[in-house]
Formats: C-alpha cells, sequence, structure tokens
C-alpha cells in the first residue's frame, strides 16, 4: 500500500515537532536549583570596640538583633567616650544565630564591602579609615576615631555590599554616591564627656 506524498509530509511535521518538545521539555528537567550568589548573610551583631591611645579602658558599643531586619527590635549597648581623646576601633559583625564570624567573610571579600560612619546632632567625633583593601580602598573594620568636646549625638554605622569605591568621596567615607547593598545599619547613641 502506498501512502500518498501529503500524509508522509504531515506525519514527518509531527514527528519532528514531537521530538522538538521532547528535547526543549528534559531541558527544562533541572532536579537542582542553582545556588544563588552572594547569598545574604544573616547579621545579628555589630561590635565596636574602642580602644583609648595610651592609658584607658575599651569602650564597648554593640546592637544585638536576633532576627536581622525582622520584627524583633535590636538591643544597643552603648558607652560613653572621653572628650579630646584619640580612639583605634576594631569592629566585629558576628551571626550568633548559626555561630558565624562575618567579620571573616568581609575580609575575604574586602573589596566588595566598605563600612560607613556618620554623626549627627552635633557628636563632636571624626574618623578615618585605617585599613585597606587588595586594591587600596578603605574597608573600615580598623578605623582611627578622635572626640572633639563634650557632646552627644548619634553615630550611624553602615556596612555595603559591592559599593562603588571610586565614586566621588567614597574613599574618605561618604556614602552618598556608594552605592551597592546595606549589609546591616545600626544606630549608636554616643556621649563624649
Amino acid at each position: 500500500m502506498r501512502i500518498p506524498k501529503m500524509k508522509v509530509s504531515m506525519n514527518n511535521l509531527m514527528r519532528s515537532m514531537l521530538m522538538l518538545a521532547a528535547v526543549f521539555f528534559f531541558s527544562q528537567c533541572d532536579t537542582e536549583d542553582p545556588e544563588p550568589e552572594n547569598e545574604e548573610e544573616l547579621i545579628t551583631t555589630v561590635t565596636l570596640t574602642f580602644s583609648p591611645a595610651g592609658d584607658g579602658e575599651d569602650v564597648l558599643f554593640r546592637v544585638y538583633d536576633e532576627d536581622g531586619d525582622g520584627p524583633i527590635e535590636p538591643v544597643y549597648t552603648n558607652g560613653i567616650l572621653e572628650a579630646n581623646t584619640t580612639y583605634t576601633v576594631a569592629v566585629e559583625v558576628l551571626n550568633e544565630e548559626e555561630g558565624e564570624d562575618i567579620t571573616e567573610e568581609i575580609l575575604e571579600e574586602d573589596e566588595e564591602h566598605q563600612f560607613f560612619f556618620r554623626t549627627s546632632n552635633g557628636l563632636n567625633l571624626e574618623f578615618a579609615y585605617n585599613d585597606t583593601d587588595g586594591d587600596g580602598n578603605p574597608i573600615g573594620l580598623s578605623t582611627v576615631f578622635v572626640t572633639g568636646e563634650a557632646s552627644e549625638g548619634t553615630l550611624t554605622v553602615t556596612l555595603r555590599h559591592e559599593p562603588n569605591k571610586e565614586a566621588e568621596g567614597v574613599k574618605s567615607g561618604d556614602i552618598a554616591n556608594a552605592g551597592g547593598e546595606t549589609d546591616v545599619e545600626a544606630v549608636f547613641d554616643v556621649v563624649i564627656q
């Protein structure tokens, strides 16, 4: 029995379409989801340790937020700084929920992170970066703060992920042109006496 040409063409077309559909279907089947790059870490704790030049006790500023940006309010521990004093400041970042030291990860990815420090309400406090990444740009895990005369105000500490460290003012600590994403931000009440 001879099949007319039209039916042969139609059968070939149907087979081709079924093959194409099968290839498409099987190429879409992926049992494993890809790992997201730079998955955001839970940051529960940020501690600033102010060590005065010469003699004197360290002063700690700490914020603990057990759920990160969740509904539970963070708990702040604020210190009192001495007037007209130079402090070396070390920043520590932790995920206490998982027992992770995020500070180490920041150091490993130093070119992708930078801390910014902003004062308000007349707080007499100036800072300078005391560390750099592999490209010679600031990180902010180690800084030098200098207090002026007695005053009170706030110190906002912001960690940015993938800031533009070459943008205007960023190397000196101006966050305005930094871009990137905020990993953590804390606002400490500071008294200088």
